[in-house]
């Protein structure tokens, strides 16, 4: 059954709607969310119906403070502690092992569960307002393109949710980076919004274990996610373009136009080579070329640093 969906900028009316077991889209500094009371599995299923999302993919918990955090977790360890301290709120994702009070539902079976504070106004005052935490994937059908506005939320999941609190374009872009502990060492799961680069400045090196997975350890891992409808192919443009002649071609460039190919066909994410700025606009420029003329998406390889380990991440789970 379709029920009317609204944008709306209203934060008790968001309330409302989540305290009534109900799934809202919620902005995030890192893409929109599709958000339900995390303690309420009636709700949170509602979610991966919503979403079309298998059980086996977890969610990630959103709350607004460390001592909250504490609520729902069995520990805290050092490293992670530090991470806190240094990023949160912000665009980092902590698996920590989870207290009963967490369902299984959210962690897909796993004895850890995904917990951050995000950093963005409006979902920090709502939270506050909430005597629970809020499960909250993106909010877009389970594989396709993550949401950084809430116009592409109603684009999407119109009909099926009754109410997306709009918080404005997103400001990263791409999802949180996960990270997670195994004694003492830690393990980058998901490339994301923060930097594996800034990660090491505070607890030293990390691994990086972001495998492509049908049974992921956490959120983010699957090998073919975040996709437009259309072929997306990641590479070498010269080549990729050689091996599509005849074809209208879309191009996801980084910071200069390709010769030979229509440049109202091509989108720079970043004119003047800013990675950040390039993982803010990779989403938007997927979608707009998904819903363009063009007959195939080619994307450029992007450095492997910054941000651009996330983008190439996305990038490769999208051509999957």
């Amino acid at each position: 059954m379709q029920i009317k969906t609204v944008i709306g900028f209203d934060i008790d009316e968001a309330k409302r709607f989540l305290e009534s077991g109900e799934t809202v889209g919620i902005p995030t500094e890192t893409v929109y969310g599709l958000a339900a009371n995390a303690l309420n599995e009636d709700a949170v299923l509602r979610i991966f119906a919503v979403k079309n999302r298998p059980h086996f993919d977890p969610l990630i918990v959103h709350t607004h403070s460390t001592e909250e955090i504490k609520k729902y977790t069995e520990e805290i360890p050092d490293k992670a502690a530090q991470l806190i301290q240094q990023f949160m709120p912000g665009p980092l994702t902590l698996l920590l092992k989870k207290k009963k009070i967490v369902s299984d539902l959210i962690t897909s079976g796993l004895d850890r569960v995904a917990i951050r504070i995000p950093n963005h106004p409006m979902l920090l005052q709502l939270l506050a307002k909430l005597d629970f935490p809020l499960a909250a994937p993106s909010a877009n059908p389970f594989g396709y393109i993550s949401p950084t506005t809430a116009q592409h939320v109603f684009d999407q999941l119109q009909g099926k949710i009754p109410y997306i609190l709009d918080g404005g374009p997103t400001l990263v872009g791409v999802e949180s980076t996960i990270i997670g502990f195994e004694k003492d060492e830690a393990t980058v799961y998901r490339l994301g919004g923060l930097a594996v680069e800034d990660i090491e400045k505070v607890i030293g090196q990390v691994n990086i274990q972001v495998n492509e997975s049908s049974n992921p350890k956490s959120p983010g891992m699957l090998k073919s996610h975040y996709a437009p409808k259309k072929n997306l192919v990641i590479g070498q443009l010269d080549d990729l373009m050689m091996q599509n002649t005849g074809k209208t071609i879309g191009v996801i460039a980084f910071d200069k136009y390709i010769d030979g190919i229509d440049k109202k066909n091509q989108i720079l994410l970043s004119p003047t080579g800013n990675l950040n700025e390039a993982a803010k606009n990779l989403f938007a420029a997927m979608r707009k070329l998904d819903d363009s003329e063009v007959e195939k998406i080619l994307a450029v390889t992007f450095p492997d640093e910054g941000l651009g380990r996330a983008i190439n991440d996305r990038l490769k789970r999208a051509s999957a």
